[in-house]
């Protein structure tokens, strides 16, 4: 049975003639369907512009606008010419949409800075948690290049943001929850160029600001290596919340 078949489980998922208004919301509305459903799956292919829109009932154009926010959303992906990987799959890029979702909720500050740094907290916290007792040997290995990285004379302020962002995504991975990595990605890309403008706001106080960071990760490295869950946990919350009180969200309690 291929994707596009109605069976028992699909149930209200079917392909099926959709009303007129707002049309390519409407195509959203039934690809979103079919995927919940899990009828359609990461790497299936669907219709061709021409089929699904005979099979909804809409014109060519409304599908084409509905695959393209889709594309836009990192749902799916749409590959022309005639080969193997040609036509509009689903895609499996979790972290990138929701990067690019919450980058651009963070610039139209829709989200005030500190309640996406609470909402970072509550993630790195539960991360540090678990890190500290399933990290591997080359999960703690790695890490440690990473603070290597930092500690070089050669270390510039963008790159020293991108080496914090991957030492902190590195430890949410560690701990092993794929959803809570993802969302840590993306909490720290949205916040990537306002943290950049922070760091250049700092002028020379930075070189201070900076070894404080270096030296809360060396003790959160520390914590994991130790296997030392309520250390690793309470240092990564007060580094977080620390950084942040230099700059814009003094208000963090």
């Amino acid at each position: 049975m291929t994707g596009f078949e109605s069976d028992a489980e699909a149930g209200d998922a079917e392909w099926r003639p959709v009303a007129r208004t707002r049309t390519y919301e409407l195509v959203i509305d039934r690809v979103q369907e079919q995927i919940v459903s899990g009828s359609l799956k990461v790497g299936d292919r669907l219709p061709a512009e021409r089929d699904l829109a005979k099979m909804l009932g809409v014109s060519r154009a409304a599908v084409r606008e509905a695959f393209r926010a889709l594309e836009s959303q990192g749902v799916l992906r749409m590959n022309v010419g005639t080969g193997p990987d040609s036509g509009t799959t689903v895609a499996a890029l979790p972290s990138e949409a929701l990067t690019r979702l919450l980058r651009l909720h963070v610039a139209l500050a829709n989200f005030p800075v500190a309640d996406v740094v609470r909402a970072r907290i509550m993630l790195e916290r539960e991360s540090a948690r678990h890190a500290a007792t399933r990290a591997r040997p080359d999960d703690l290995r790695r890490l440690g290049e990473l603070l290597d990285e930092m500690d070089s004379p050669d270390c510039d302020r963008a790159r020293f943001n991108d080496l914090d962002t991957e030492f902190h995504v590195g430890i949410a991975e560690a701990g092993g929850n794929r959803l809570v990595a993802d969302m840590t990605i993306a909490i720290r890309e949205s916040m990537r160029r306002p943290l950049l403008a922070a760091f250049d706001d700092l002028g020379d106080d930075w070189y201070a600001i900076a070894e404080e960071l270096r030296h809360d990760h060396r003790a959160i490295h520390h914590a994991l290596r130790d296997a030392d869950a309520d250390a690793a946990e309470k240092l990564t919350e007060s580094h977080i919340r620390a950084f942040y009180r230099h700059g814009w969200a003094q208000e963090l309690s």
